[in-house]
């Protein structure tokens, strides 16, 4: 059986609340988030039924949330081309409760704001955001069906929050798990507004 990390032993590597460094290969902390339904997500469950996982971290006042979401739909469009290959997309809220963006009201109204066809997860204790090194929003993670990740950083490679990007690193990782090819970017630097952990 696969396994992915838990997510309790990952956070006990980290001191004072230093974020982790995750490299493309290292195992994918383990979790379980609720969306805004209520209904929870594990992360192992996903990968013991041999899907392939996408992590988008998110805030949705952040300005390149909205530039992804609103102003232009690239994560809805990346999506639609990989739903009916095994593959699940999750975003994370790890915002703190009081910090721009955070908690669970404000999730429901951006699922529906932003028309998203995947789920809105709740981390306001941050733990799982601190887990991966989620450092920014969007910051992008693929998990590969056998619990490593197979692609950490930015969803494109225009670092503006109005201008979209030529390469969406993303979908470029996933055709490549899809097909058992080599990730060629596995790790690109992460843009947008920093995740608004507590204190």
């Amino acid at each position: 059986m696969r396994h992915a990390i838990l997510i309790t032993a990952a956070l006990l590597l980290l001191a004072g609340g230093a974020l982790a460094e995750l490299a493309p290969g290292d195992a994918a902390p383990d979790f379980t988030l609720t969306d805004t339904a209520g209904r929870e997500h594990h992360l192992q469950g996903y990968l013991d039924a041999g899907q392939t996982v996408v992590l988008e971290w998110f805030n949705p006042d952040c300005p390149f949330i909205k530039k992804h979401h609103a102003s232009a739909r690239t994560m809805n469009e990346a999506y639609a081309k990989v739903k009916d290959h095994d593959v699940v997309w999750l975003a994370i809220n790890s915002g703190a409760p009081g910090k721009q963006g955070a908690g669970l009201e404000r999730n429901r109204t951006a699922v529906t704001e932003y028309e998203m066809p995947f789920p809105v997860l709740l981390d306001e204790s941050g733990e799982v955001g601190m887990a991966y090194g989620a450092k920014t929003t969007p910051h992008m993670f693929v998990i590969a069906a056998d619990g490593t990740v197979a692609y950490n950083g930015a969803i494109d490679d225009n670092p503006s929050p109005s201008q979209m990007g030529e390469t969406n690193y993303v979908l470029a990782a996933l055709h490549a798990v899809l097909s058992g090819a080599e990730v060629e970017h596995a790790t690109t630097k992460p843009y947008g507004c920093s995740v608004k952990y507590g204190k």
